[in-house]
């Protein structure tokens, strides 16, 4: 575990001669190839538990880390925070030391009428106003989910037997205003009161604040990233209902996925091909 290190090195990169990473307090080896990426800190603990053998890896600021092994394959978990800015930070030092698919596990709430609290919604691509990805790139840019990270997602709900949609989410970078909802002492501007009824229009399926950050950054940076978010709350309906249940399935949902993705990558291996083909789903 790396805490109390004294960071003198580079401005431009901040890490050790042996690669700890700043914000995540991480080295190489440290991270599997597969990492969840609660929100959260205590989810972490909680994901670990659910996996065949797990150990602590570091905890600062807001990033608790746990890897493990769940069916033989590595894992990991590390809490992003909330919001853009500090999911980005944990994205690039984890993909510095290693990982290579990352799982968005959190909350949200919906804004179309017949999602429920409780169900689950597997995102497809994001609407970016996350603020931090427009720091990488033009925002004409999409965020789009990796289609075999969203194929595996659904893959684990079909088999866990969960109630899920699939869609479009709205990042906001904020959870107030930016979502529509009144500031302190009712503050509010007028394009704020169009943003929920214009995004359901739009058939986007929920509010959230980090999918888009993650799914920016990871295909600027070839890798794989998708999201899964647990449904506390229905806009439309001005319902909130915060289910540990849901919490939980998503949580299940994401590491049966890790499994099926890990299966998938090795039947690629042996059919030396790069990406996933649908045939492929005849070996599973």
């Amino acid at each position: 575990m790396v805490q109390d290190l004294k960071w003198e090195t580079n401005a431009n990169r901040p890490e050790t001669e042996k690669k700890a990473q700043y914000h995540i307090r991480c080295v190489p080896g440290d991270i599997a190839k597969y990492v969840l990426l609660p929100g959260d800190p205590e989810r972490v603990p909680m994901m670990a538990n659910l996996w065949d053998e797990s150990r602590h890896i570091a905890t600062y600021r807001e990033h608790v880390t746990y890897t493990g092994k769940v069916a033989g394959v590595e894992i990991s978990a590390c809490s992003t925070g909330a919001g853009g800015p500090s999911t980005a930070s944990a994205l690039e030092e984890l993909a510095e030391i290693g990982a290579e698919t990352f799982i968005r596990v959190g909350t949200c709430g919906a804004m179309q009428d017949y999602i429920d609290p409780g169900d689950l919604i597997i995102c497809a691509g994001a609407v970016r106003y996350d603020g931090t990805s427009d720091q990488y790139v033009d925002s004409k840019y999409p965020a789009l989910a990796n289609q075999e990270v969203v194929m595996a997602l659904i893959e684990a709900a079909e088999k866990l037997n969960v109630k899920y949609h699939v869609g479009l989410a709205y990042t906001s970078a904020s959870f107030f205003c930016g979502q529509g909802r009144p500031g302190f002492n009712n503050y509010k501007q007028s394009w704020m009161e169009t943003i929920l009824n214009d995004m359901q229009r739009a058939g986007v399926l929920n509010f959230e604040m980090e999918a888009a950050t993650v799914l920016t950054l990871s295909h600027l940076f070839g890798l794989r990233a998708g999201a899964v978010f647990s449904v506390v709350a229905n806009r439309v309906k001005d319902q909130f209902a915060y289910k540990g249940t849901a919490i939980e399935q998503s949580v299940a949902v994401s590491t049966e996925a890790v499994k099926i993705l890990a299966h998938w990558d090795q039947l690629k291996k042996q059919a030396g091909k790069k990406y996933f083909y649908p045939s492929l789903l005849k070996s599973y």
